[in-house]
């Protein structure tokens, strides 16, 4: 083998392995490709849609969050729909957080295929944890789909180390690409 030819390989390696380094830094600290498993989060996401997480996001009141769920080895996507501090109640099926009335219009398509019949039973903070407000360093999630979702109302709180990203977009089903409401 002549001298270029090695040099050649030599420089393809190097490349490859510095790319391969920087996906490696990329996957573990900044995002993650993840598969939705479930119908927890309908319409928003379905069954093995392939999402996008970001790893460095600050959470907000309303993202769409992968956990690492608490009474499972398995990942859940849920929304985030209370922030350390708030009191939550859901009344009438009108989200109530520290007295104020927050809609929810992501789950405007969902009502309506429902017929007018609740999507969400009533409740208070209190009566699922018993706390008055969103202990520190932890939020409340529900899914999307409440009638079928398995989520804080029934496992409590989840804290923010449980929290693997927020999802930020879906690469599949192709015709569904773009950005999450």
């Amino acid at each position: 083998m002549n001298e270029k030819v090695k040099k050649e390989i030599i420089s393809w390696g190097k490349s490859i392995m510095i790319a391969a380094f920087v996906a490696i830094i990329c996957r573990t600290f900044l995002f993650s490709p993840t598969t939705v498993h479930g119908e927890s989060m309908s319409p928003t996401f379905h069954d093995m849609d392939k999402i996008l997480l970001s790893k460095v996001s600050g959470i907000q009141r309303f993202d769409m969050v992968v956990f690492q769920a608490p009474d499972a080895k398995e990942q859940y996507i849920k929304r985030v729909i209370g922030l350390p501090g708030d009191k939550i109640e859901m009344k009438d099926d009108v989200l109530y957080i520290n007295g104020e009335v927050l809609t929810e219009p992501y789950l405007d398509n969902l009502k309506e295929r429902n017929g007018g019949h609740k999507l969400t039973g009533d409740f208070t903070l209190r009566e699922l944890t018993g706390e008055e407000v969103v202990p520190t360093n932890h939020v409340f999630v529900l899914g999307d789909n409440r009638l079928v979702s398995h989520d804080s109302r029934y496992f409590g709180f989840i804290t923010m180390d449980s929290i693997i990203g927020e999802v930020k977009f879906r690469f599949y089903p192709l015709q569904h690409v773009g950005l999450p409401e």
